[in-house]
This record gives structure tokens, C-alpha cells and sequence, in this order.
């Protein structure tokens, strides 16, 4: 197993909870896993982005070469786009369609969406919605965590195991409200998937 991830987004939208409820799903499968340091600005409303590496071999570089990311998951759609030259021709990108217009110029959601639709494997959904619909506004990030379930190489509940972790010491209320919403994304994607 081999999974090369671009992490996407902006400052404040959860980027380093994707990353480590994946990571601590990994380590508990006895994988390697090498991540970058985020790069950007991470403080909220600056562009965030982290590679996330994962295989059962050794790993001896912590970035991810462009053209050879087996995925681009973002929490913003603009930010899967920046990040499209890291993509291997047969990658996915799952992304929120959400826009957290953090430039004066961030162009039309319409041109966003656009360039998001001609790409041939990607996963885009309302995640800030379908958090509000389960009750789970701040779960988003988790949404599109699940969204991208089916392409990662683990279970869902290898995922949710991640979640436990992460978020045990926090409640069973949390850890339920968020595995809620990794099933939400989930089901989402399940339903795309030809």
C-alpha cells in the first residue's frame, strides 16, 4: 500500500485533524507515514497545505513530487486547484465546494466549480452543509474526511478507530458527533461512485 495526500485549505478549517485522525489510523496498521510540516499561512484565512505520505514500505522523503499525488483532499475548493500540478493523471481530488474567499480576487464560485467538474476523478460536496444538516456545523473538515474514505485504502472503521483517538478525551459525544460526520461524507461519496 501507497497513498500519496495533499491536504488543502485554509487556516482554521481543521486541515491537521484530517491529517491526524488519517495518520493515527495508519500507525495503528503498522504503516509508515512521513508529513510535511504545513506550508502557508496557517493562521485562520491563509492558505494551508500538508503532504501526507503513508505506504508499508519505508519512506524516506516527506514530500510528494508533483504529478505523483494519488489524491488532493481539500476543505476548500480553490485550494484543490492550486495544488492540481501534484496530481497524478489518476488521482482523485475530493474537495468541499464551500469558498472561504480569503483574497480580493478569488474568482466567481461559478469558475471555481467549473474547473473543479473537468477534472475525470473528483468527489465535490457541500461539506459545510451536510455538517449543518447533521447537527455538526465544525465537523466539515471530518465530512470531506469521509468523502474521501473509499479511495484511502482503510476501512471506515479503521477511520473511526482515528477518530477515537483523536477525540476520546473530548467526550462520547464528540467522538460520535464526528464519526456521524465521517459516515455523512461517506455515504455522499458512496453515492457518486459509478
Amino acid at each position: 500500500m501507497k497513498k500519496d495526500i495533499i491536504l488543502a485549505g485554509v487556516g482554521g478549517q481543521g486541515i491537521l485533524t484530517i491529517a491526524a485522525i488519517i495518520g493515527s489510523t495508519a500507525v495503528k496498521k503498522n504503516l509508515y507515514l512521513k508529513q510535511a510540516e504545513v506550508h502557508g499561512m496557517s493562521q485562520r484565512g491563509g492558505d494551508v497545505q500538508s503532504h501526507l505520505r503513508i505506504s508499508d514500505k519505508p519512506i524516506y522523503s516527506d514530500l510528494i513530487a508533483k504529478g505523483s499525488a494519488d489524491m488532493i483532499l481539500s476543505v476548500e475548493p480553490m485550494e484543490s486547484l492550486r495544488y492540481l500540478p501534484f496530481l497524478k493523471k489518476d488521482g482523485y481530488v475530493i474537495t468541499s465546494t464551500f469558498t472561504f474567499k480569503n483574497i480580493p480576487n478569488y474568482p466567481e464560485d461559478e469558475e471555481v466549480y467549473a474547473e473543479i467538474d473537468k477534472l475525470p476523478n473528483k468527489i465535490a460536496l457541500d461539506a459545510e452543509q451536510i455538517a449543518k444538516d447533521i447537527e455538526n456545523p465544525r465537523a466539515s473538515n471530518v465530512v470531506v474526511l469521509g468523502a474521501a474514505a473509499p479511495f484511502l485504502g482503510f476501512t471506515i472503521e479503521e477511520l473511526e478507530g482515528g477518530i477515537k483517538d483523536l477525540f476520546g478525551n473530548k467526550g462520547d459525544d464528540v467522538v460520535e458527533s464526528n464519526i456521524k460526520a465521517l459516515h455523512a461524507g461517506y455515504n455522499f461519496a458512496k453515492s457518486k461512485i459509478k
